[in-house]
């Protein structure tokens, strides 16, 4: 589903109107991100959110700028709040509402860029002095223009050529409840009547000085203004016992305050700012039926003068709601006709379908242009600001693209001449972490864990006293109860029917079956042999318990009972795990779990990540370990760090003071040209490298280099498959939930695994709150199956079913973080696709370094190792470029 990003000068929770009307329609097909503008908070910058209707997110934006709009000032803080939102691959469909926000369209890929003008805000008061010459660029730039009412479409007619006219619509049916008039408004209890009521936003355009002759001419007339009252000193508003300010109140409630009316009132002042209005609430009140008296507003007079009567002096507008009062049945019968035969003509419905027709058939007439502008252009010209393009390339010995682990690690340990480029506003990759409410959460759990020596110094020198060991608890969830992991270490409680067909299973792998084989599975004519399988505790295979590939082989080779699988290796990830676990502990947990996590079928994926030399289960502790509870995991391998505050960012922004290269943040490549050993930013700025260093997803990194990597590499790129992963992080009114650290659900719960934040450290959690992550994975072959609010409401049933949670607990907060690449798939096909595009990359002094660049299943932990082995590889590459008298 395409994404809209909307930036707009109204808040989504001010007045219902347009914008809610249109982009609560156009959500049923598209994704709404609504990003209001900013307001002030003293401190750093932060951004909000909350999703007031399926498929629609609002940003609100806080810095410590106080300044109105989208001023100069904000721009720094918007610009780096806009590049997180970015998802990598995705282009988005940017409208605006105001011109003022046009800055930031550089953050985005833009696939279609629409201004949707509503209202000539340069009319309005205290306009911002640069907004007309940001509408001038914003016509230039838009592909498709809709304006407001037929003045305002005449005003832009001309200066843009693919200009539509789309006037306020109405939502009858909403309206109509104000025909029970039965239903009034309670605030009415005490206004006798006859009322004459008027809703919207009291401002500048609102005639105060004509409401207040109203009121005076006729005392017993009550005058009902609804409505929040802005950019005016509400001491300038009239005073009179008639009149009754009832402030704003919600979309829903306005059909009451109309059943209790006998007259609506349009009381617009006739200024430059009510020049172009086309005011939404003439088609709301004609679908309540009630008479309407306006002052002589142009798209009023001529749009619907025929049923609104039009008074353009003050006495004229005091006689026409005389009359309003005093209409016989068969005068009230003959306009509530002509009301009616309007209201058939529109429609909120009707106007967001004809806006999304002309958006598709705008977004394939741009495909096309670009197509071909981009086979003329030279690469270099494309995709790239060109405010600064013309500006000489910086030259670095070594850039590093992304500030993830891996690339921090690289920077680490490289010199001063080198540059770290990332296109967030924080470093850390997937490593960052989010704080809401007091509650920190992590893209996706994480902890430090490592046999190695160095990596073990490593956390000390990053983090220092912010750094926190504990023990770790982790569990499964299967068949009503929780089970330590390992899965087949830990059988103790489930229901005896399964420990037996676990047991009996693992028997068979491990000496074959006395029963008649079944010669149609794969796994069944497998040959097996002795073994012990104390070391390979993955069977979840998401690599939370995997020993580094070097610690799996050494552990293999030196095990009396392990065998290399050569000549009767399993062919696939499935058979795999029928020949070292056994059907028992395949069919319970094994492979329910891995189909869940991986999202495809088990046989398309190979096996060379888990080790050549696979050891087999230790009977014993399979079965000892179903006779009776197993006790905690003692000793270095049963333990993990997390830093004590901060999150597991804090471990990332570790590195920064020791890095001695220069860092850049909110720096996106959008270009690279390996022949001439250049990169482009977004922002137009160029760099020119010896040796670059990617750690970008394989994938991404061959598009940016485009037309100038050949075909072969291009379908290789194509051919990596990988899986997403959105974690739903929920902040609960309850403290201490479990003392676990994260649970496995291998059966019917939308996530594949909880981490439990609240647990990673005491200061993940504020004051009676407690921290979880729902991880749930998701691809082409096992899409969402809900997303936003129903996304949160789904985990939080599920978390109640798997008793997790209670149905009396309360959710505090909740957010959601997608990661588009998450884990790399070990498909039959991967191996050789890397190879090639690697050696190609070789050939152009491009090192490719980290989880998702060397696609490989790596932690954070073989994430550091990487970085350092790409920076020994850069420096290896030096003094050989010298001696082949090759410039660096």
């Amino acid at each position: 589903m395409p994404t809209i990003l909307v930036f707009s000068h109204l808040r989504w929770d001010f007045v219902y109107q347009r914008p809610q009307h249109l982009l609560s329609r156009l959500a049923e097909h598209y994704k709404i991100c609504f990003f209001e503008e900013p307001s002030f908070r003293p401190g750093e910058g932060a951004l909000e959110s909350y999703s007031p209707h399926p498929n629609i997110t609002v940003c609100k934006p806080h810095t410590p700028v106080d300044m109105p709009g989208f001023h100069d000032d904000h721009l720094p803080y918007l610009k780096k709040m806009v590049r997180e939102l970015v998802r990598d691959g995705e282009e988005y469909i940017v409208w605006f509402y105001t011109p003022m926000a046009l800055p930031l369209l550089q953050e985005l890929p833009a696939s279609l860029v629409v201004y949707d003008c509503m209202d000539e805000l340069a009319a309005f008061k205290n306009p911002p002095r640069q907004l007309l010459q940001r509408e001038n660029s914003l016509l230039k730039r838009a592909e498709i223009v809709f304006t407001g009412g037929p003045s305002l479409y005449n005003a832009k007619k001309d200066r843009h050529p693919n200009v539509h006219c789309f006037p306020s619509s109405v939502d009858v049916q909403h309206f109509a409840q104000a025909l029970d008039r039965a239903n009034a408004h309670p605030a009415h209890r005490d206004i006798p009547g006859p009322r004459l009521g008027f809703y919207g936003v009291i401002d500048e355009r609102f005639d105060t000085e004509l409401i207040g002759k109203v009121a005076q001419a006729h005392p017993q007339w009550q005058i009902v203004l609804v409505g929040p009252v802005v950019k005016i000193d509400p001491a300038t508003l009239p005073r009179h016992e008639n009149i009754h300010y009832l402030g704003q109140q919600s979309y829903e409630a306005l059909p009451q305050l109309l059943a209790g009316w006998d007259v609506c009132l349009m009381p617009f002042a006739m200024n430059e700012s009510t020049r172009f209005i086309s005011p939404t609430k003439s088609l709301e009140y004609m679908a309540a039926e009630l008479p309407i008296v306006s002052t002589p507003v142009r798209d009023v007079v001529d749009l619907h003068s025929d049923v609104v009567a039009i008074a353009d002096t003050p006495e004229a507008f005091i006689a026409a709601c005389e009359e309003a009062l005093l209409l016989s049945p068969e005068e009230r019968a003959q306009k509530i006709g002509q009301m009616r035969d309007k209201l058939t003509r529109t429609s909120w419905d009707a106007t967001a379908i004809a806006m999304r027709d002309l958006m598709n058939a705008m977004e394939q007439t741009v495909r096309e242009r670009a197509a071909a502008t981009a086979s003329a252009a030279p690469a270099a010209a494309r995709n790239v600001n060109q405010l600064y393009s013309q500006q000489p390339a910086r030259s670095y010995s070594t850039v590093v693209i992304g500030a993830g682990p891996t690339g921090l690690s690289a920077a680490y340990h490289l010199d001063q001449d080198t540059l770290l480029l990332e296109r967030n506003a924080t470093v850390g990759g997937w490593c960052r972490s989010i704080e809401d409410k007091g509650f920190t959460f992590d893209y996706a759990g994480h902890i430090m864990f490592s046999n190695d020596p160095y990596v073990l110094e490593l956390y000390q020198t990053l983090l220092g006293d912010n750094l926190h060991w504990q023990n770790r608890e982790a569990w499964v969830y299967s068949k009503g109860v929780h089970t330590r992991y390992p899965f087949q270490g830990a059988l103790y409680g489930l229901p005896p029917k399964v420990i037996a067909e676990c047991i009996s299973g693992a028997v068979e792998a491990r000496y074959g079956s006395s029963r008649q084989p079944d010669t149609t599975s794969s796994a069944a004519n497998c040959t097996v042999a002795t073994g012990d399988v104390k070391d390979l505790e993955d069977c979840c295979a998401d690599g939370a318990a995997l020993p580094s590939s070097t610690t799996a082989a050494v552990t293999a080779a030196s095990s009396p009972g392990a065998v290399a699988l050569q000549g009767q290796a399993p062919r696939n990830f499935e058979e795999f795990i029928y020949k070292v676990w056994g059907a028992g502990i395949a069919k319970h947990f094994a492979v329910p779990y891995n189909r869940k996590l991986w999202t495809v079928p088990l046989t398309e994926m190979e096996t060379s990540w888990l080790g050549g030399r696979v050891p087999l289960p230790d009977l014993n502790e399979i079965i000892e370990g179903a006779l009776e509870p197993v006790a905690k995991p003692m000793g270095p391998n049963a333990r993990f760090g997390y830093p004590l505050k901060g999150g597991f960012e804090a471990l990332m922004k570790g590195f920064l003071p020791h890095i001695k290269g220069a860092v850049e943040t909110g720096a996106k490549v959008v270009e690279l040209l390996p022949q001439d050993k250049m990169l482009a930013l977004a922002d137009g700025r160029r760099f020119q490298y010896d040796q670059l260093v990617s750690t970008m997803p394989l994938p991404e990194l061959v598009k940016l280099i485009g037309a100038n990597a050949p075909a072969e590499v291009h379908a290789a790129a194509a051919g990596l498959r990988h899986i997403s992963i959105r974690c739903v992080n929920l902040g609960i009114a309850r403290e201490n939930i479990t003392d676990k650290h994260w649970i496995y659900y291998p059966e019917d719960s939308i996530f594949h695994r909880i981490f439990v934040q609240g647990n990673a450290s005491p200061h993940c959690n504020p004051p009676g709150g407690f921290g979880l992550t729902c991880e749930i994975s998701y691809s082409e072959h096992k899409p969402l199956p809900a997303d936003g609010d129903a996304l949160v409401a789904r985990c939080m049933a599920d978390l109640v079913k798997v008793g997790l949670l209670t149905a009396e607990d309360t959710l505090l907060t909740s957010s959601l973080v997608d990661m588009p690449y998450a884990y790399v798939l070990y498909d039959h096909a991967r191996a050789k696709n890397v190879a090639l595009i690697r050696d190609w990359m070789a050939q152009h002094d491009i090192v490719l370094a980290g989880r998702y660049s060397e696609w490989e299943y790596y932690n954070s932990d073989h994430a550091f190792l990487a970085g350092r082995k790409a920076a020994q590889a850069v420096q290896a590459l030096r003094p050989k470029k010298r001696a082949l008298g090759l410039s660096e």
